[in-house]
């Protein structure tokens, strides 16, 4: 391989690192449906076609992007697992549901998930988000050695925390908020 097509791929990875992180933030914002590809071109600073250079299509554009939250996901859930002051299955659960908490605090990721269950309607995204959340489930599971209800509720008050900060429940003082949030960390 010669050094300009060294330097051609570097840079193609780059931007193509570039767009995947601006398509989280952009798609985050307004959703699949809402938002053009020249939207995330914009905020990349590159244009429309390069992206479609990089993405044939705006589900391969959504899809990568997706994608990379569940890598992050997965990170976050093994940094947590790997710091966790208690080596049992619910300690190591509990370990990541914190770092998990602290990781959605970034909302772009935290609503990409979110607009790609509203998008799930879409074969592509539905596929996607379906390989994501068995790759969680099945990494959560190898790496805490917790029980499948474990898991399972594990999964579960994951969902809820999405639901209890997109919706601002936590700011929320009435009887049925308390309950929804208790015992229940978010950013």
């Amino acid at each position: 391989m010669s050094p300009t097509a060294r330097s051609t791929l570097s840079t193609a990875d780059e931007r193509r690192e570039t767009v995947i992180a601006s398509a989280i933030e952009v798609f985050g914002r307004s959703g699949y449906l809402g938002t053009p590809i020249s939207a995330v071109a914009t905020h990349a600073n590159i244009s429309s076609a390069y992206v479609f250079k990089l993405f044939p299509g705006k589900e391969t554009l959504f899809v990568a992007a997706l994608e990379r939250c569940f890598d992050l996901i997965e990170q976050a859930l093994e940094a947590g697992a790997a710091a966790g002051a208690e080596p049992t299955p619910a300690g190591i659960l509990d370990a990541m549901g914190g770092t998990y908490a602290e990781l959605i605090a970034d909302r772009s990721l935290l609503m990409m998930q979110v607009h790609a269950q509203s998008a799930a309607d879409v074969p592509e995204i539905r596929a996607s988000l379906r390989r994501g959340l068995a790759r969680i489930t099945r990494f959560a599971k190898t790496r805490s050695g917790a029980s499948d209800d474990d898991v399972q509720r594990f999964m579960a008050i994951g969902q809820l925390c999405h639901l209890i900060v997109t919706t601002g429940i936590e700011a929320e003082a009435s009887d049925w908020a308390r309950i929804l949030t208790a015992g229940i960390r978010h950013p």
